[in-house]
């Protein structure tokens, strides 16, 4: 989004159903009493609302490369991983690389979290004994039949519980473990179904794209990028996408006599799709996730489902914040991203408060880069129903990392509905060369 679209999605949430509520903008303050003048003008800016991290072992990755659309998309990689707390509880595990003085009479250190097992081995800070436990631990996640048997033994098991009894894994090395996670969930609640196979993939995704780094980050505007380059070639291909035209209502599928052509050239049931315009289309299969078909929910299933709410913050600031881009080894490329990580016990609240029972506070800073965000300066912020030919997808997860299970969901639908075409069938995302697009070689992925 540039700024001016920001502000249209502030004004919207309060109008139409989105996945977004109490959305607002907020100008910083000068000295003076007037906003700052170094904010760029409008489309200087590439906003994203899903600025997810894309692993090296994420499932998106070859059906990028089987679809060719990756030769539309560029890519930076995610540098470092930092922990902020303050000094004087400072964990081990963390590198004293960063350390920072904070603000007055309060002594604060960002420290560069080990990343890796040759990470670990690097880091001074932690003595020969927790070493040994922490490899241990790496070197489980890093195994793909000993971390699976963890997760069958121990899955529901939560994260800190299973450190601390099958590694003696005391609470200062745990928190930059729970970081790697990527966990949404307080670390009480974060289970070893979750935390181990997250490790598992941040681990072994680490060297594929280059030495230092597992993780990378799609220039111009995150995941709608993706989208945006996806229904490009949905376009070439010979499909059809409407703009900032929702779904108004949906009526059917019933056979009426006022649509007989349309079932007997297609032998199927269709449903009328209303949209907002007052255009209408038929349609034999609807796909969407709960917020965008609202039309078609079921009432009573609404009463007890139970969403996660997200309290997500773009800011945009005036420092390139140099430092915290430092190659991640030697040969590696500028990081575009990188990624800090707030344990509860740094955000100020109350003592009295179970921080095992606060969710960790993750902050994605992307340098300009990127392209969302003039030079100088930086951005930092599916069980299935079907019904009646509509199939509910389930909304993107919360997560940063991008969810695999995005992509498994939106295979079982396509198998659903090439389930009487065989040819189809065993073609997902194997797209054909487009005309104008077929003299890349294929081996140089951006």
């Amino acid at each position: 989004m540039s700024l001016s679209h920001a502000e249209k999605l502030t004004s919207s949430t309060a109008s139409k159903p989105t996945p977004f509520s109490a959305a607002s903008i907020t100008h910083h303050q000068n000295d003076e009493g007037s906003p700052d003048p170094r904010l760029g003008f409008s489309r200087a800016y590439s906003i994203s609302l899903s600025p997810h991290l894309i692993y090296a072992r994420s499932n998106l990755v070859p059906a990028l490369v089987s679809s060719k659309v990756y030769r539309q998309l560029e890519f930076l990689a995610v540098g470092s991983w930092w922990i902020y707390q303050p000094q004087e509880i400072r964990p081990q595990g963390v590198s004293e690389k960063g350390v920072n003085q904070g603000p007055p009479g309060q002594n604060t250190s960002l420290g560069r979290i080990p990343a890796s097992r040759e990470d670990v081995f690097a880091d001074k800070s932690i003595d020969l004994r927790s070493t040994r436990s922490l490899m241990k631990a790496l070197k489980l996640a890093a195994d793909a039949d000993a971390y699976l048997t963890a997760v069958n033994e121990h899955g529901n098991q939560s994260f800190p519980s299973f450190l601390a009894s099958e590694y003696k894994i005391g609470p200062k090395l745990q928190a930059p473990l729970q970081a790697l996670t990527l966990s949404s969930a307080p670390p009480s609640k974060t289970t070893v179904s979750h935390a181990i196979p997250q490790l598992h993939k941040h681990l072994t995704s680490i060297g594929i794209f280059g030495p230092g780094f597992g993780a990378v980050a799609p220039k111009w505007g995150g995941l709608a990028e993706i989208a945006q380059v996806a229904c490009r070639a949905g376009a070439v291909g010979g499909g059809v996408y409407v703009l900032n035209k929702g779904l108004k209502s949906i009526d059917g599928p019933i056979q009426t006599p006022a649509s007989p052509t349309i079932v007997e050239e297609t032998g199927h049931l269709m449903s009328t799709v209303k949209l907002q315009g007052g255009d209408e289309v038929k349609a034999r299969w609807i796909i969407g996730t709960p917020s965008t078909l609202r039309h078609c929910s079921d009432k009573d299933s609404e009463q007890h489902t139970v969403f996660a709410e997200v309290t997500h913050v773009t800011a945009i600031v005036s420092s390139s914040l140099t430092s915290l881009f430092p190659p991640t080894s030697e040969g590696s490329p500028p990081p575009g991203s990188i990624v800090v990580v707030l344990p509860p016990g740094a955000t100020g609240l109350p003592k009295s408060l179970d921080l095992a029972d606060v969710p960790l506070v993750y902050l994605i800073i992307h340098s300009s880069d990127t392209g969302e965000c003039p030079e100088g300066q930086n951005s930092e912020d599916i069980e299935r129903v079907q019904h009646c030919g509509i199939i509910r997808l389930q909304e993107l997860s919360p997560s940063l990392a991008l969810d695999d299970n995005v992509l498994k969901d939106v295979r079982a639908v396509w198998e659903r509905i090439t389930l009487d075409d065989g040819d189809a069938r065993g073609a997902f995302m194997q797209f054909e060369d487009r005309v104008g697009f077929g003299c890349e070689d294929d081996e140089d992925v951006s």
